[in-house]
């Protein structure tokens, strides 16, 4: 059973928000191949119930291997799953869908292709008109900053920038629901800190949030930016604990000094601490 971690006092998530992501008794499992395999298969989620409010930043959290990753494939309609429900708006969940963008670790950009063009690409997929393409990459190449650098090919870009250029190109066809596998963990820890500022302020600024789900290994990371954190369990994934952020936003440097940021640091830390050791006793 999921427990929800409320023994401080929390700013709960608006109750009154509809449900946009509903995970219920989702499993997941891979066949076993290679020599020696046989018939066998690997559970990688089992009996994995998650709800995801409108407008809600929720970071998923876990050890590796948990599923994590599974899970954000399974939501973005790159893998299938084997049993349980998947819902978004009250929807089965069916193959790719154009409310949700996705933003990988490495990028995933077109190296032939300018940043303007990479983050029109999408775009042009749906059938935009030229005028209007270019409109809506002005205006986001903007928003992430990069609007001096439309022309430029990724290579001549940092790795913050192409994240940067990752991100305005899941935003540019406007999704209701944004999900990030650890985008940030190859960066440097400057611009890694750097990139969590701006995606809140990207997200913050928008007339109307966007539903993000952030895979990150970080606890830190997941504590900045999050409104809820939920710790998954070792494989077969499910979530654990769903755990209250209760830290003032607009959020900054300070936040991460904040007493109540050192309180849930180590209450997750120690959530995660007594779940490697189940099973080792």
């Amino acid at each position: 059973m999921t427990r929800s971690v409320v023994d401080h006092p929390a700013v709960v998530p608006d109750a009154a928000r509809p449900v946009k992501i509903s995970a219920r008794n989702l499993h997941k499992e891979f066949k076993n191949v290679g020599k020696g395999a046989g018939n066998g298969v690997t559970e990688v989620l089992d009996d994995f119930d998650l709800e995801i409010r409108e407008g809600e930043f929720l970071s998923l959290l876990g050890p590796s291997g948990c599923g994590k990753s599974t899970f954000l494939n399974i939501l973005a309609g790159l893998e299938t799953f084997e049993g349980g429900e998947l819902l978004l708006d009250g929807a089965p969940v069916r193959g790719v869908s154009k409310n949700i963008g996705v933003v990988f670790q490495n990028y995933a950009l077109f190296p032939w292709l300018s940043v303007r063009k990479n983050v029109e690409a999408g775009l042009k997929i749906r059938g935009v008109p030229a005028a209007r393409k270019r409109e809506i990459s002005e205006r986001i190449l903007t928003t992430v900053g990069l609007e001096s650098f439309a022309d430029h090919l990724p290579h001549r870009l940092s790795g913050g920038m192409r994240q940067r250029v990752a991100i305005a190109r899941s935003l540019a066809y406007d999704p209701d629901v944004l999900v990030l596998d650890e985008p940030f963990a190859a960066l440097d820890a400057q611009t890694r800190e750097f990139l969590q500022g701006e995606l809140l302020r990207i997200w913050e600024s928008g007339t109307r949030k966007k539903t993000i789900l952030f895979v990150t290994h970080s606890i830190d990371e997941a504590i900045f930016l999050s409104d809820r954190i939920a710790v998954m369990s070792k494989r077969p994934g499910k979530v654990n604990a769903l755990i209250e952020v209760d830290l003032p936003r607009p959020r900054n440097d300070d936040s991460r000094a904040a007493p109540e940021f050192g309180r849930i640091r180590a209450q997750v830390a120690q959530i995660l601490k007594e779940e490697a050791h189940i099973g080792d006793r």
